[in-house]
């Protein structure tokens, strides 16, 4: 089972208005979106949407005691306006985007997002589109090979790794989790303290296998785009590269003040504007570690839309 993380954190900075219309941009296994809709009053629906089909069939039984409050749609989060206007909704009171991979994505091989277990390395959030991470690795050539890992894992060992895949793969396709991960670790020299030398290498070639970065620049945009004036968005992050894309978002549509040199001020901001409502990201508490050790690296930011003067 999936537990959410930060989960009260979340509710609490997102749901403000019991009859309003929310948005799960990353359904999951529902944890999340069955507890906003406990929240809400008969009034109040969920829309929530996951680019994994596999996650809206899990999700039927979940939410089902919610009836027609809560519409699941498979897509990515990407295209949030599109899919909502599907259904009838342009406005929503809240939007979540709770990031990275779920731990059933993890713990099935056959998704090989993980080299904990030998599946086909595939790492395709919708494996009905795209090229899988097998396609990647056995057909871009070295120098891409290393800027993907470079840019998406911040791996300093990327160009020994990519020449060591392009290397290995001479001797035929590198087709499954468990091979990749041993060539990694031969090209670090070996294990180094308690994270697989793979860990980073896996991370990038997830990320870049399903655009996860543009992926998140565009939902971002269409989710603030989609809230009403207070309506907030809360969106959990997994590491640095989400967190800074998030935290630069943020930045940018918060009103700021600048002083003019004949007098008086203007504002700064990009539209729509917004409110921080976490000037640091919050984390998760001991306790939360203690009973779900994933949420380590979580961080939760959170912004309220509003009218800027």
């Amino acid at each position: 089972m999936h537990v959410p993380a930060l989960l009260n954190e979340t509710l609490g900075l997102l749901v403000t208005n019991p009859a309003g219309t929310y948005i799960d941009g990353t359904l999951g296994r529902g944890g999340h979106a069955a507890e906003i809709l406990k929240r809400l009053s008969p009034e109040g629906r969920l829309i929530g949407m996951d680019r994994d089909a596999e996650a809206i069939e899990k999700t039927e039984e979940i939410l089902k005691p919610f009836g027609e409050r809560a519409v699941r749609i498979h897509g990515n989060f990407a295209d949030m306006k599109e899919l909502c206007r599907q259904v009838g909704v342009t406005e929503a009171d809240g939007v979540l985007l709770d990031l990275g991979v779920s731990s059933p994505q993890l713990n099935v091989a056959e998704r090989g997002f993980s080299f904990a277990k030998d599946g086909p390395l595939d790492m395709r959030m919708d494996r009905t589109q795209g090229r899988s991470a097998a396609d990647l690795v056995n057909e871009d050539d070295e120098e891409a090979l290393a800027n993907v890992i470079y840019r998406f894992g911040e791996d300093r060992d990327s160009r020994r790794i990519a020449r060591a895949i392009v290397q290995e793969r001479q001797n035929g396709r590198i087709e499954r989790t468990l091979k990749l991960a041993e060539v990694v670790e031969r090209a670090k020299g070996g294990r180094r303290g308690a994270i697989h030398p793979a860990t980073q290498t896996f991370q990038a070639l997830r990320m870049a296998v399903n655009s996860e970065l543009e992926s998140l620049e565009a939902g971002l945009e269409a989710g603030l785009s989609m809230l009403r004036e207070s309506g907030r968005m809360t969106v959990i992050t997994f590491h640095s590269l989400e967190d800074r894309l998030v935290k630069e978002f943020f930045k940018r549509h918060t009103v700021k003040h600048e002083s003019l040199q004949q007098g008086g001020e203007k504002l700064i901001y990009e539209e729509p504007a917004v409110r921080l409502l976490t000037k640091k990201p919050l984390t998760a508490s001991k306790q939360e570690l203690a009973d779900n050790p994933r949420a380590r690296s979580a961080k939760l930011r959170a912004a309220e839309r509003e009218e800027a003067a």
